[in-house]
């Protein structure tokens, strides 16, 4: 069984906002630092991105996505709404 670490998008410490500082080639070896900001959508919880995958995959379809969680659909709907209130305050903060 093969193990993925989770990118972290906050610090272990103070639970600031991680940022970036290098990307590195493995095919070359070639690095380049910097100070990057993480993608908007990558700073959402893996819940949160793991919602907005099922959505996409599922057309769009909140109707669809309760049945396949077997949650009710106004469920599905707040949850939805949750994420983009949390993604609006991000844009915010960019």
């Amino acid at each position: 069984m093969t193990f993925k670490s989770k990118l972290p998008i906050n610090c272990p410490s103070c639970e600031s906002e991680l940022k970036v500082t290098q990307l590195s080639c493995e095919h070359c070896q070639t690095t380049v630092n910097g100070l990057f900001t993480l993608p908007l959508l990558l700073r959402l919880s893996k819940e949160e991105q793991e919602f907005i995958l099922a959505f996409f995959l599922s057309s769009g379809s909140l109707k669809q996505m309760a049945l396949q969680m077997n949650i009710s659909y106004p469920t599905v709907r707040n949850k939805l709404d949750d994420i983009i209130a949390h993604i609006q305050q991000l844009q915010k903060t960019e």
